[in-house]
């Protein structure tokens, strides 16, 4: 289980994230929504290391990330919000990159890599700078990475932006299955039908607020008929209801 206790982040006088509490259980598809600047890649950043928090906690498992860092890194898959990342490298450099951060053996990196670069169909493409990549085989190029030491925790931050259909499908199937192995899948999103396709709990930021923690059937079955998205935009919109988002509060604490 993975629990944010009352995390912070301040840039000079800018809240990105206000008292931040949730719970993520093992086996689950997790998604963060919320419009540009409402605080999920920071608090994926914050998971994965790569910003400290202003104040407030992150336990993996029951450790404490800022005492077991390395440790809790290793368990961890990330894909960050761009693509455009070590664009010197090849795409293979950079797998050997994150193969020799992880220690992967050797036989089962090459064995998964040549699984999902043909997943991926990325095979004819691996000793090409990614400098050189579209978006979308640069997305690839970083999902492989991430997916290659087949970590416990997947954190992907709009993990689909860029890629083709069949990519998209496929990289679903994976988190389902990964999921379905009793570990961990994180994602967020701006495609509200795939949140609501994919997800067991979601949690709804609306600047740096958490507005909504639970499950997508307990959100959905407030509003019969109505879908995530219809929902979403009442709770979070430009003009949200702030009766609305009063009354799934309360629903939550309820249930």
């Amino acid at each position: 289980m993975i629990e944010f206790n009352h995390l912070q982040k301040v840039y000079d006088s800018t809240a990105a994230l206000k008292d931040l509490s949730l719970r993520i259980p093992n086996g689950k598809i997790f998604g963060f929504l919320g419009h540009n600047g409402a605080g999920k890649s920071t608090t994926l950043k914050s998971l994965v290391s790569v910003i400290e928090p202003t104040s407030g906690t992150i336990t993996v498992d029951g450790d404490n990330l800022a005492d077991h860092r390395l440790a809790i890194k290793k368990r961890i898959g990330y894909v960050p919000d761009s693509p455009d990342i070590f664009l010197e490298l090849t795409a293979n450099d950079y797998w050997d990159l994150i193969a020799s951060a992880y220690q992967i053996p050797k036989d089962h990196r090459h064995k998964r890599q040549a699984e999902l670069m043909d997943l991926f169909d990325m095979t004819a493409h691996a000793d090409s700078p990614i400098g050189d990549f579209s978006h979308g085989m640069r997305q690839k190029a970083i999902v492989i990475g991430a997916l290659l030491p087949d970590p416990d925790i997947w954190v992907l931050d709009e993990p689909m932006t860029g890629l083709d259909p069949q990519a998209i499908y496929d990289l679903k199937q994976l988190m389902r299955n990964h999921a379905a192995k009793g570990k961990t899948v994180i994602f967020s999103t701006h495609v509200l039908a795939t949140a609501q396709e994919l997800c067991d709990d979601l949690a709804i930021l609306r600047h740096g607020d958490l507005i909504y923690n639970g499950s997508v059937k307990q959100l959905l079955s407030t509003m019969p008929d109505a879908t995530l998205e219809t929902i979403y935009l009442k709770m979070a919109g430009r003009t949200a209801d702030q009766q609305t988002v009063n009354d799934l509060e309360r629903s939550d604490r309820n249930d």
